[in-house]
């Protein structure tokens, strides 16, 4: 089972990130209160606890998820490139894998190592847009669907 674990915003760039236990999310404004919620392919990011469980062994510190500054924490899947296009569905909402999120120069800065921990293997999480707006909350279930007829 795929399962939401964590929720994070940011009110502006380089603000540290806040941690949430619901959150709305609309095609207009991604997650609400978050800074770069505006429509595009990069409107809510989404890591992998398994992937940022591998990321923590490779540099050898348990980290807290919101250091790779993701809106989403999700448990039970890791991300690959055959991943674009499908969707994420959590109760009403819907978001539409469009790429990898590709890890910044910020990683480091947070953690030396950190960003090229991420670069392999989609670590990092990835860019999705809203497709349907919905509430969320900690401890809800996700599905993925395949894009593929």
């Amino acid at each position: 089972m795929i399962e939401l674990c964590g929720i994070a915003i940011r009110a502006r760039p380089k603000a540290p990130m806040e941690t949430q236990e619901w959150a709305r999310v609309t095609p207009e404004r991604g997650v609400e209160g978050d800074f770069r919620g505006r429509p595009g392919k990069r409107q809510v990011t989404v890591m992998s606890r398994q992937s940022w469980t591998r990321v923590c062994a490779e540099l050898g510190e348990d980290l807290p998820w919101m250091t790779r500054r993701a809106n989403l924490f999700i448990s039970g899947i890791e991300f690959t490139p055959d991943d674009v296009g499908n969707t994420l569905h959590l109760g009403d909402l819907v978001l539409q894998i469009t790429c990898e999120t590709d890890p910044c120069k910020r990683m480091d800065q947070a953690r030396p190592g950190l960003r090229a921990a991420l670069d392999p293997d989609w670590r990092g999480g990835v860019c999705c847009r809203v497709i349907a707006g919905g509430e969320i909350s900690l401890g809800q279930r996700v599905d993925l669907l395949s894009a593929a007829p």
